[in-house]
């Protein structure tokens, strides 16, 4: 099996419950989670005239190879109601594959680890929380490293 962490967040209706509802729906597709981050409420990166995010980061386990996990999170997104309009625009759901053990692949619509986890506080804080010794293979620095670099706020 593999070692997989999977950021979470949402924007849109009850927040905490898109997230809560995720997960549940990650465990329902096979994944076994290990470890879940508490919730954050974090302010939007990129489009910043939106609603502020509920973000959350979970370590899970999985026999599905990355390509199939990615279907699993577009089909998990589509079933809660994301349309994809704007690009880092509001949503429902997002889920975003951080880590799939330390493979790294770069590919058009697949790149792990997650290409700009390390400038997103809503992702290496709550990623911090249940993974701070996780070693970023691309990056060589362990979570806790790339969060300090970022501050102390969220």
């Amino acid at each position: 099996m593999s070692i997989i962490y999977i950021g979470i967040g949402s924007n849109l209706g009850n927040r905490n419950r898109n997230c809560l509802e995720a997960v549940e729906s990650l465990e329902k597709s096979g994944l076994r989670i290990s470890k879940r981050s508490s919730l954050y409420e974090t302010k939007p990166w990129g489009l910043k005239e939106q609603p502020k995010f509920m973000n959350m980061v979970i370590e899970a386990e999985t026999h599905l190879p990355p390509r199939s996990l990615l279907l699993v999170l577009k089909k998990i997104e589509d079933d809660m109601g994301r349309e994809r309009t704007t690009k880092w625009g509001p949503r429902v759901i997002d889920l975003d594959i951080l880590f799939y053990d330390d493979v790294q692949i770069d590919e058009a619509d697949l790149k792990v680890p997650h290409p700009l986890m390390q400038e997103r506080l809503f992702v290496l804080e709550p990623l911090s929380e249940i993974a701070p010794q996780k070693v970023h293979p691309a990056l060589s620095k362990k979570i806790c490293d790339l969060r300090q670099d970022l501050g102390r706020t969220v």
